[in-house]
């Protein structure tokens, strides 16, 4: 098992879009990048830790490549917004690959570069790409948090889409329900 940690706005969000995945073992809503041990929610919100809402991702490599996870990543959020995914802003929402190997953060930057040499996005990406930093896990009222609120608005509005479009886009890489 390998792990992938990304941060692509509310986590809430991105843990919805990779943890009905083929391959994908367990995924973690959590607090990456910031300057104080074990935040809470209400003090990343606050945006004064310098802390990412992210996801660590438990995955086999040889059931769904890292190169995989990035193609989702990138095609399931905004990656040219500068802290900022839609309505939701502060630095703990900004675009994050945190890499756990010198191949994750090739890949991760040869996929950026591709993206804005391609002009794939109207604006460049913005996605910062650094070396995992230590992870604390959110929370457990933030676990799982889709499956157990979808109904609510804001995973209405917010993270169905999210899901509906990976879904469509890679539907055969879901795990059968």
């Amino acid at each position: 098992m390998e792990h992938a940690t990304f941060g692509a706005g509310c986590f809430w969000c991105v843990e919805a879009v990779f943890q009905n995945l083929k391959g994908v073992e367990k995924v973690v809503s959590g607090y990456a990048g910031g300057r104080i041990a074990n935040p809470t929610y209400k003090e990343v919100c606050s945006g004064l830790t310098g802390h990412n809402e992210v996801i660590d991702i438990t995955f086999d490599p040889a059931v769904i490549s890292y190169k995989e996870l990035l193609e989702i990543f990138w095609k399931t959020h905004d990656p040219t917004t500068l802290n900022r995914q839609g309505n939701d802003v502060g630095t703990q929402y900004r675009s994050g690959i945190y890499y756990h190997s010198d191949e994750q953060k090739q890949l991760a930057e040869e996929y950026k570069q591709k993206l804005n040499d391609g002009q794939a996005f109207p604006n460049p990406v913005v996605t910062e790409i650094l070396p995992a930093p230590t992870f604390y896990p959110a929370e457990n009222y933030h676990q799982n948090y889709y499956n157990q609120h979808g109904h609510e608005p804001y995973c209405q509005f917010v993270a169905k889409p999210k899901v509906d479009k990976v879904k469509a886009l890679f539907g055969e890489k879901l795990k059968a329900v």
